[in-house]
This record gives structure tokens, sequence and C-alpha cells, in this order.
């Protein structure tokens, strides 16, 4: 089978990350999560947990950038890297890695501007999994063990800051259906329906 490389953007609570590794699984394909964090850090030289505490959030602010801003950053060189916000040196870190996975084969990656990314992969399907509100706030209740009003305010939050992160990366629009080759609704489709649909759209392209 001809390389494939699929990219999933999501609304919180939608089951984007669902959609996702029951993909790579029916595929036998990798899956990239928030395991891609750790490869990048370890690829990077980046502490771990700078990863985890910008991922896929607006840049930070100015006081946390002077406290992580010690670590080492070895594999990069020159004035114009060092001279960088912590948050893009994150950002490019992580970008990285997803060429290099990509490169290596067959695989799906969740979130993180990978269709940013792999712009010039002609073998990637880029699809956005998307649902209601009210569906994604219920969701999230249960799977959290949240209250609907808390769950309410992190479905807000989180859909916030990824498009904030994604907006500002990428110059697109996150959730923007021209940005992607599928736009699949999770509430009318269910999390299997999502994964045929791509499973279809990815034999058309072989």
């Amino acid at each position: 089978m001809e390389k494939i490389i699929y990219t999933i953007g999501r609304e919180f609570g939608s089951g984007g990350k669902d959609v996702g590794e029951k993909l790579a699984q029916k595929l036998g394909f990798p899956f990239y999560d928030k395991d891609l964090l750790s490869r990048a850090a370890a690829e990077s030289g980046l502490c771990e947990e700078i990863f985890h505490m910008q991922d896929e959030k607006p840049t930070s602010s100015f006081l946390y950038s002077l406290v992580t801003d010690t670590y080492s950053f070895s594999n990069y060189h020159g004035n114009a890297y060092l001279d960088m916000p912590l948050s893009q040196k994150v950002f490019l870190a992580q970008f990285d890695t997803i060429k290099r996975i990509a490169q290596e084969g067959s695989c799906v990656i969740v979130g993180r501007c990978a269709d940013y990314a792999l712009s010039d992969e002609p073998h990637c399907i880029n699809a956005f999994i998307y649902a209601s509100k009210d569906y994604r706030i219920k969701r999230v209740a249960h799977n959290l063990g949240l209250s609907e009003s808390k769950a309410k305010d992190l479905v807000n939050r989180t859909d916030k800051q990824r498009a904030s992160y994604y907006n500002f990366y990428t110059n697109k629009k996150w959730g923007d259906s021209r940005s992607y080759d599928l736009a699949l609704n999770s509430e009318k489709l269910g999390i299997d329906g999502c994964v045929d649909m791509l499973l279809k759209y990815g034999e058309i392209n072989q």
C-alpha cells in the first residue's frame, strides 16, 4: 500500500482522538497524539514538561518564558533561533518532529497543526472532527465526571486555545472546512462512522 498520512484536527469533546486511535488500529498505522510531545522533546533537547505545558496553547506569558528559557536547545544553532520566544521554539521542534514522522511512513497524527506542517506532503489526508457544543459538553461532563457547567467552561476554553494556537502559527482559520479534505460531524456519524468515512476517502485517493 502506498504511504498515507492522516492528520486530524478536532473540537474539544468531539471525539477526534478516539477517531484517530480507531483509524490507526484498523489500518495498523502508528498513532501520534501526546506521545509526539515526548519525541519532540527528546529530538530537540527541550524539557518535555515545557511541551506539555504549551501543548496547543497560545503564546504563554513573558514571565513563564523568562523562567523556562534556561533549558538546553542543543540541536539548534544561530542567533535567530536563540532570540525566538520559547513558545515558537516548542512549535518549531514539534514541526520538525512531525515532518520526520511523516518521512518514516504511514501514520495518524492528531492536532499540533500537523496539516500545516505537512502541507507539502502529497500523501496526506487532513480531516477535522466537530460536533454541536451541547453534544460536546455532555460528552466531556460524562467522560471527565464534571458538572455540565464546568464542562462548558472547559470546552469553551480549550476550543479558544486551540483556535488561537492554530490561527497564529498557520495563518489559516481553525475549523474552516477549506483548510481540510474532510470535515466530519461526530454527533451525526458517531466515532465509527467518522472512521469509515476516512477509510473510504483513503481508498478513493490511493
